[in-house]
């Protein structure tokens, strides 16, 4: 008999459960392989928190045994893994950001180390081998210097209270079930959450995804460099415009000596030429050197040996051009980049810094970072929110814009005491840190620190999302590190001519310099970091979260995708959508039986009947139900006007006491249950009123979604749902999928998207991102709908759509298939370059007209990229 037992991921893993993929991933690895373990997969617990669900066959493994073995395989590899998440100051170039990430694999104990162009790296790390102080002196002396520095969770030792279940899968619960409660917390529990130490050398750090949003992304002059980023980017000689004055710089020395040369000859235009160098040389001879050091022979090193040989060759123009050229568009290019930087980095700054609390007949202006939950939070008309929380006293309309990305603001009132729990509270209760206040003042009570708010949680996700390569970038990568030794190779041979032909060695040598500069990769190297960071960021503003470029190529690309139902493709809650009157009932005597009845039960479906029932009956005159009783799994009865009044399923009359079920309303109820509707009889005294028929109906903008979803290029669209098939059929039938399979447990979900990506290739996953996890996780992509507010759904997604709103969905895909055009435009471009350069420069071509053409196609490729930041869906 196979049995279940429910930890909670805090428990498990107190100082990584929140970030840690790896962590939960190997816990589950080593649980599967214990004897007697049949599954393991991660689900939502009642309180919102992440919770390892373990299936195991009871004869060969007792409970106990089987917690105490999660519990020490959990606390093992809590001590056993440490992540390290920092900044660097300023965009780095996607080539430097390459160097130092493989710095940072080849300490000891790294296992996994990912650094984007904006900067933003993320180091899991074995705690045994390494640690931050270890990993921190690497980047500094890889030459890089941090901006802001995150805490490593290696360093945490918090606890959450919580507890866990155990029962069988008939719902009884298991002869040793208890309660397992943590020893206490800290302040600082949780991943990567704590704040860092102060580090002279460093600036103060502080942890990453937990300091108030936007304080320390703000300027960071007096700060220390990234490495390869240099000096000039925050507090250079002319401050952050440094390489750019210095590229300007050299192009007017390199006009002042070609005009000077043009009459005079002779020494004097050669300083100009000298200093055109200089200040086109610098910043690049400083990387160089930095490579050379590292032992590393990067793209920008092949620009120097190129312009040395041209000086060696007496061409100094040419190659004072060529050093002109290639630090104009370096800087363009880090300007271009640092756009994108900033459409990120904006996200951290929509919260305000401080908040005006309440404490009794007073207010008192407070930091945000201040605030505890539970703290009530006056909002003032037009002000920004500063913290997740529930509405307590007011009503206002609230712009979620900046959050979820709806467009359209949405009201919020008071919730009652009953609803004050921010995770279980609905969408008119709830506000998020960042979002706009409308026209009314509100108070509210604060559900969640500011280190702690669904905003911070996107920050911190969206800047390990830069961070993580694409497939494609992984190729061009591997595709540069074959092709440059390949390049320096070819050149060798090249300068080696003059054996084979008639001609001078300064010709030789000119013409494999010219192939150097015409076979350098660099719009490569920028074309797909560019395109992820672009798409990244204009996702961010549109609401939803994007994990990374991996999962933004593989959304752009597929073309099969499955919708859970409940709550997804429909609104969640039931509908009294039918009302059949028995021959000769008034609909009005059935809806008011059935009113009263249900009014006095807690079942969904009841609240259903009485919402839409009153609804229905208007003015009409209402009557009192009392003696309520459940008839379990059934329906329910009561006392109404003095006679027994019985709802529930038609089954129910066939079986019970009284008269049964006319052929009639027999018939109706069959017709409503084939046509996917729930079914419900209604009975008063020996009458029989009539049959209720309700549903869970489609949300409005449903059939539009999958339409839109179809132009885009999803071919095969189907839904899985846990309800029978004829519910099922019923919703695709009116939304127009292709297929609907009812009926499935969270397995049975796993198998059918399995089936779709050994059909498809790749199959993506939309639900909540709690009860679909499983799926959601098999899926090429996940993605959650209605993220903001729930933590599960914001770490198990691979795609988050903030808002509850499936509209967004084709926002998602759109901006997914057009980033995954541009990267293969940019490849083009950048290749097809390299391809013409290469004989055109071997027939004739002069270095000076070859840079113009490297790096104007470098510059295309950036500024195509940029195109993302102003994507708008069709449909928007």
């Amino acid at each position: 008999m196979t049995d279940k037992l429910r930890l909670e991921l805090p428990i498990l893993l107190p100082q990584a459960a929140d970030a840690c993929d790896r962590c939960v991933t190997s816990l589950i690895a080593i649980l599967k392989g214990r004897p007697g373990v049949t599954e393991a997969h991660v689900e939502m617990g009642e309180a919102g928190e992440g919770v390892l669900c373990v299936h195991y066959d009871e004869t060969q493994i007792r409970l106990g045994q089987l917690r105490a073995f999660a519990l020490q395989a959990g606390a093992t590899l809590s001590g056993r893994f440490g992540h390290f998440a920092f900044e660097l100051a300023g965009a780095v170039h996607a080539r430097n950001a390459r160097r130092l990430a493989e710095t940072l694999r080849e300490q000891p104990g790294v296992l996994a180390a990912e650094i984007g162009p904006s900067g933003r790296g993320f180091v899991e790390f074995d705690l045994q081998k390494t640690g931050d102080e270890a990993l921190r002196a690497a980047v500094r002396d890889a030459g890089g210097r941090f901006s802001d520095l995150g805490a490593s969770a290696g360093q945490k030792r918090g606890r959450h209270a919580a507890h866990d279940h155990a029962h069988s899968d008939d719902g009884a619960h298991g002869s040793e079930e208890g309660h397992d409660h943590g020893a206490g917390h800290d302040a600082a529990d949780g991943h990567g959450h704590d704040e860092a130490k102060q580090e002279p050398s460093s600036g103060a750090t502080k942890p990453h995804g937990h300091a108030k949003p936007g304080k320390g992304d703000k300027g960071h002059e007096g700060h220390d460099h990234a490495a390869g980023e240099h000096d000039h980017a925050h507090g250079g000689i002319f401050g952050e415009r440094t390489e750019l004055i210095f590229a300007v710089l050299s192009g007017v020395m390199l006009l002042a000596g070609w005009l000077i040369g043009q009459r005079v000859q002779g020494v004097v235009p050669l300083l100009f030429y000298g200093a055109a160098y200089v200040f086109g040389g610098y910043f690049t001879l400083k990387e160089a050197f930095e490579n050379l050091r590292k032992r590393r022979f990067e793209i920008d090193t092949l620009m120097l040996v190129a312009a040395a040989g041209a000086a060696a060759l007496g061409q100094w123009a040419e190659g004072a051009l060529l050093l002109f050229l290639f630090s104009i568009g370096h800087a363009l290019e880090h300007y271009a980049m640092g756009r994108a930087r900033q459409a990120i980095k904006a996200l951290a700054e929509l919260a305000p810094e401080r908040a005006t609390v309440r404490r009794g007949d007073q207010t008192e202006d407070v930091p945000v970072a201040a605030l505890e939950i539970g703290d009530i939070v006056l909002v003032r008309p037009n002000e920004r929110i500063a913290a997740d929380g529930v509405v307590v006293v007011g009503e206002s309309s609230v712009n979620q814009a900046p959050v979820t990305g709806e467009s359209v603001p949405v009201d919020k009132r008071a919730a009652p005491q009953a609803d004050l729990d921010f995770g279980k509270a609905s969408a008119e209760h709830r506000v998020f840190a960042g979002t706009i206040n409308g026209s009314g003042a509100l108070d509210i009570r604060v559900a969640k620190k500011a280190s702690e708010s669904t905003l911070a949680r996107v920050v911190k996700m969206v800047a390990e999302a830069e961070a993580q390569r694409s497939p494609t970038q992984r190729f061009t990568d591997r595709f540069e590190r074959i092709f440059v030794p390949a390049v320096l190779v070819g050149v060798g041979l090249l300068m080696l001519a003059f054996l084979v032909i008639d001609e001078p060695f300064s010709a030789s040598f000119y013409r494999a310099m010219a192939v150097l500069v015409a076979a350098s990769p660099c719009a490569l190297a920028i074309s797909v970091p560019s395109a992820v960071l672009s798409g990244v960021a204009r996702a961010g503003r549109g609401g939803v979260l994007v994990k990374g470029g991996g999962p933004l190529e593989n959304l752009g690309t597929l073309t099969a995708l499955a919708f859970d139902k409940t709550g997804t493709l429909t609104e969640g809650k039931p509908r009294l959508t039918d009302v059949v009157p028995a021959e000769g009932v008034e609909e009005h005597e059935l809806l008011a039986v059935a009113v009263a009845v249900e009014a006095l039960s807690d079942h969904p479906l009841a609240a259903a009947v009485v919402r839409d029932g009153e609804e229905k009956l208007g003015q009409a005159a209402r009557l009192k139900a009392d003696g309520v009783k459940s008839l379990t799994g059934q329906g329910v009865q009561a006392r109404v006007s003095g006679k027994a009044a019985v709802i529930g399923k038609p089954g129910l009359f066939e079986t019970g006491e009284g008269p049964r079920l006319p052929a009639a309303v027999w018939s109706e109820a069959q017709r409503l249950e084939s046509a996917g509707r729930t079914v419900v009889v209604v009975r008063h005294g020996d009458r029989y009123l009539g049959v209720l028929g309700l549903m869970d109906t489609a949300r409005p903008a449903a059939k539009a979604v999958i339409q839109r979803l179809r132009t885009l290029g999803i071919k095969h669209i189907i839904m899985l749902s846990g309800d029978n098939q004829s519910v099922a059929s019923a919703i695709a039938k009116e939304l127009g999928l292709d297929e609907a399979k009812g009926g499935l447990m969270p397995e049975d979900k796993v198998a059918v998207i399995k089936a779709l990506k050994d059909k498809f290739g790749k199959a993506a996953m939309v639900g909540d991102g709690v009860n679909d996890a499983p799926a959601m996780a098999n899926a090429t992509v996940g993605i959650a709908m209605g993220a903001a507010g729930s933590d599960v759904a914001l770490e198990t997604a691979d795609v988050a759509l903030m808002a509850d709103d499936l509209t967004h969905l084709p926002f998602a895909v759109g901006l997914s298939r057009r980033t995954s055009g541009i990267i293969k435009q940019n490849l083009w471009v950048s290749l097809g370059m390299v391809a013409f350069l290469i004989p055109a420069t071997l027939l004739g071509l002069k270095i000076g007209e070859a840079v113009i053409f490297h790096e104007g196609s470098t510059l295309l490729v950036v500024a195509n990229a940029l195109r993302l930041l102003a994507y708008r869906d069709k449909t928007a």
